[in-house]
């Protein structure tokens, strides 16, 4: 193995200090509002809608999870699944809100306040999509099979997007999407990875319909806004083509069938602020707004 000097690394000449010190706006798309600690930067306190269930988020994958399983919920006949979608513009630091972090002290989205727990307790607190899903799931009795074989199957697809999305979003996406500079090593490293993760899916999606088998769940939930569309090449520019996504042929039929659910065409407008006008629904608080609160119809 030959040697590597710090001249050798990018770049060159650096070599990491003893102790790590945070350089502000050090670039990337996201500079600006990651930091290396917690808690909240303002005093922000959370509006509350009409219904039990309020859902503070944005239209990014793992938002998209949720907005779809409530969506999902209410195509089902689960009206008490009735919600209020408020936009957290993470852009502008709204995950950084007093009113945010008692929600959710990590600070990221999504998040949910059910103020209709079963237990008749004070409103209740839910973060981190993968525990939403398996709340709502369980608070409905729906899309989390009870059978045990099936019901492990879903958790274990489940788990294994939270494992690994991080590597797919975090890691390709950044450095081949957002990064101010293209550094070779970064994207084969992490397009090997995603790579593999198509392929884990596409191999197991020859034998199943789902990802728990005949039966969709959460878990088909929670993987599509991330993997369904990369595979549609709806995200991080043309890394479709790059990933040469469309050989996964059974992760493609998947993914159109997922993708053809009114559920989650209707999940997918929720909090979403990039695509066509009539795609985004900037937030939601009645069925109707899909009609008529869309960004094309109020600009």
């Amino acid at each position: 193995m030959t040697e590597k000097t710090p001249a050798d690394n990018f770049p060159a000449g650096y070599e990491p200090p003893k102790i790590w010190t945070w350089e502000k706006g050090n670039g990337g798309q996201f500079a600006s509002i990651n930091r290396p600690i917690a808690g909240p930067t303002q005093d922000k306190e959370l509006p509350v809608g009409r219904h039990p269930l309020q859902l503070y988020s944005l239209g990014t994958p793992n938002g998209v999870k949720v907005t779809i399983m409530l969506e999902e919920l209410l195509a089902a006949g689960h009206t008490q699944a009735e919600y209020d979608a408020w936009m957290i513009n993470i852009g502008k630091g709204d995950q950084f809100g007093s009113g945010f972090v008692d929600i959710n002290p990590n600070s990221k989205i999504p998040a949910l306040c059910d103020h209709a727990p079963k237990d008749g307790g004070k409103p209740l607190r839910v973060f981190e999509s993968a525990s939403i899903l398996v709340y709502l799931a369980e608070k409905f009795g729906a899309f989390l099979p009870t059978d045990l074989r099936t019901r492990t199957e879903t958790m274990n697809w489940l788990f294994w997007q939270m494992g690994s999305a991080p590597f797919l979003g975090g890691g390709f996406g950044h450095f081949y999407a957002y990064a101010p500079i293209k550094i070779k090593y970064a994207i084969d490293r992490y397009a090997m990875e995603t790579k593999r993760q198509l392929d884990v899916l596409d191999r197991h999606l020859a034998d199943n319909r789902y990802m728990a088998g005949d039966e969709y769940t959460i878990a088909d939930m929670a993987i599509f806004p991330w993997y369904g569309t990369l595979a549609l090449g709806q995200v991080y520019g043309d890394a479709g083509d790059f990933l040469e996504v469309k050989s996964y042929e059974n992760l493609q039929r998947w993914t159109a069938e997922v993708f053809a659910r009114p559920g989650v065409k209707r999940g997918r407008m929720v909090n979403r602020t990039s695509g066509e006008p009539s795609e985004q629904l900037h937030e939601r608080h009645d069925a109707s707004d899909f009609d008529t609160k869309t960004q094309d119809k109020i600009g």
